[in-house]
């Protein structure tokens, strides 16, 4: 196979650029519901648990489901899940931000792979340049070569 002209390797790697985007927007389309989606089941899961909480205090203060006759346990189970809710959220923020840093690396090396398509696209044209002036070197000889025989 050839190698492509510079306008061709340019309008093929413009291409990938515009797809990659577009898959790019898709992926953060899905990554958003997915993260919404497992937020939501976790507040429903917390919110289970104290309504259960819940339940066990209005249940006779909560000695018969703790096993103990100290509704303090009840207390120290709410503060535990709030305590667990607002880790949650807090390792929901660390995701998000640990995404965003697979994002960026992921455009650092695009960046450098793009810095390497140029470099080629540039050996191209060079390329190219020496063949044009060899090609006209020949064109000048030929031509001085069928005067001199004339």
């Amino acid at each position: 196979s050839r190698p492509l002209t510079p306008q061709a390797a340019f309008a093929h790697l413009s291409l990938a650029f515009r797809c990659d985007m577009f898959t790019l927007q898709q992926r953060v389309q899905v990554e958003k519901r997915a993260r919404d989606a497992a937020e939501e089941n976790i507040q429903e899961e917390l919110g289970q648990c104290q309504a259960a909480l819940e339940v066990g205090r209005h249940w006779g203060g909560g000695g018969a489901l703790l096993g103990t006759s100290s509704p303090c346990r009840l207390g120290q189970l709410q503060v535990l899940l709030a305590v667990l809710g607002a880790a949650v959220k807090r390792a929901t923020s660390a995701a998000e931000k640990l995404g965003a840093v697979h994002q960026v690396w992921t455009w650092v090396l695009r960046d450098q792979e793009m810095g390497g398509h140029d470099q080629h696209v540039e050996n191209l044209k060079r390329h190219h340049m020496r063949e044009h002036a060899e090609l006209e070197e020949m064109k000048r000889l030929i031509q001085q070569n069928s005067r001199n025989r004339q």
